[in-house]
């Protein structure tokens, strides 16, 4: 038996005690074409590990990264099923305990004949380091960040986004899969909050391809300003208030928020916020207040982290947030509500409302992630395999992390703080009709 049979033999005994101790419902193809199990169903759900290299470069470097260059390569690649349906086939019980009862011997047979085997895991795409990302705030590093998420191309988030192109949290008013009612009927809620009335000036911070300054200048009366940073998100923005003979009624502005002047009855932030940087957020949050009128309101919507025991242990970056910031949204960090409503109150802020939509966030991303599966092979002649796979994962596992309630979204009211009525309705009932 030569070198590459034995590491086959050592691999498929390892994998053979895994899939038993550890009571696995999914099954490994490997590179030669065998199963483990033997009897695993050709149809089933399975893990295939394309070559030995993948294998050494686990070994080597036992990490997420890995792992993430591994599947976006397609080196290590999920057969007959999808990401949710691995989630759902995780063993029951602590698979550090369960992990604990495979043999040892299996596992050091396979660490003696892999480790020195070739094969490496690099960088799948272009990606900004985690521990290089700029978080200091300055408009050229907001845009060089933005940049990189959002020009991928526009042709590429039409794959999966609603005919608006609205790239924020849906809200579903009843248990329906219609994405694009789902996100008219977000537009008109964040409308509805920020009481919008005719003659209102409306700054939408991060408007993105303009759905809510469109909408709100349509069907509210707005004069609507919208500002980004994304070049591509702000031409087919553009191209749209000209469409829909919305001009002088839509002001689109290229500039950091920041460098806004002027004073607005009514700001949105719909989604952007996660992009800003904890250490820049006292910055933020004075330009808000400077933005708006006394008394107007501010609806903060944005994605966060459950709180923790400690400032120290809610700081520590856990590896999948550390791979999303890597790959994904560069510069990006999300606090914890408790920390949005501090800041809130610090800076000038008087808070009114409060809703979660992690349940509806779960339900947008699955429906994203299953329109860019529809689209699969547009997306790759658009921006390539690797990437497509990447985005794939990423739609997936923010759909996972909603469900089980690892990150969450929350729609914020606040009014710039005056002494006195806050204008607002005594009830809520107009909100909900």
């Amino acid at each position: 038996m030569d070198t590459g049979q034995k590491r086959l033999a050592a691999l498929r005994h390892l994998l053979a005690q895994a899939h038993e101790k550890l009571g696995l419902k999914l099954g490994f193809r490997l590179w030669d074409g065998s199963v483990v199990p033997a009897t695993w169903p050709r149809d089933g759900l399975a893990i295939a590990i394309r070559d030995p290299g993948a294998v050494a470069a686990l070994i080597r470097k036992p990490k997420l990264d890995t792992l993430l260059n591994l599947h976006v390569t397609d080196r290590i690649a999920l057969e007959n099923g999808s990401v949710f349906d691995l989630a759902a086939a995780r063993p029951e019980g602590k698979i550090g305990r369960l992990a604990r009862t495979i043999p040892k011997g299996a596992v050091f047979d396979v660490l003696r004949r892999f480790l020195f085997a070739p094969g490496a895991a690099p960088d799948a795409v272009d990606h900004k380091r985690g521990d290089e990302i700029a978080r200091d705030g300055a408009p050229a590093t907001n845009k060089a960040n933005i940049a990189y998420h959002y020009d991928v191309s526009n042709a590429f988030y039409r794959l999966f986004l609603d005919a608006e192109m609205v790239y924020t949290c849906a809200y579903f008013t009843e248990d329906h899969g219609d994405l694009d009612r789902a996100q008219r009927d977000k537009l008109d809620m964040i409308c509805r909050k920020l009481r919008l009335k005719p003659g209102d000036r409306l700054l939408d911070i991060g408007c993105g391809w303009g759905a809510l300054v469109c909408h709100a200048a349509q069907h509210y009366g707005v004069e609507a300003h919208g500002v980004t940073l994304a070049e591509e998100q702000l031409a087919l923005a553009r191209e749209k208030v000209e469409r829909l003979g919305l001009q002088g009624r839509v002001t689109l502005h290229l500039k950091d928020f920041t460098q806004m002047e002027g004073e607005f009855d009514k700001i949105s932030s719909i989604g952007m916020f996660e992009h800003v940087g904890i250490r820049n957020h006292p910055t933020y949050f004075k330009a808000v207040n400077r933005l708006l009128k006394p008394r107007g309101l501010y609806l903060h919507h944005s994605i966060s982290r459950r709180a923790k025991k400690t400032d120290k242990a809610f700081n520590k970056m856990p590896a999948e947030y550390r791979a999303l910031v890597r790959y994904i949204f560069p510069g990006g960090e999300l606090d914890h509500l408790g920390m949005s409503i501090a800041n809130l109150e610090r800076h000038g802020f008087e808070i009114h409302d409060v809703e979660g939509w992690r349940e509806h966030y779960q339900r947008t991303t699955r429906l994203w992630w299953e329109r860019l599966q529809a689209n699969r092979a547009q997306a790759e002649a658009e921006i390539g395999p690797e990437r497509t796979r990447m985005w794939l994962l990423y739609l997936a596992g923010c759909s996972l992390a909603f469900e089980r309630g690892g990150a969450l979204v929350n729609q914020t009211l606040a009014s710039k703080r005056r002494k006195g009525a806050s204008g607002l309705p005594l009830t809520r009932t107009d909100l909900y009709r």
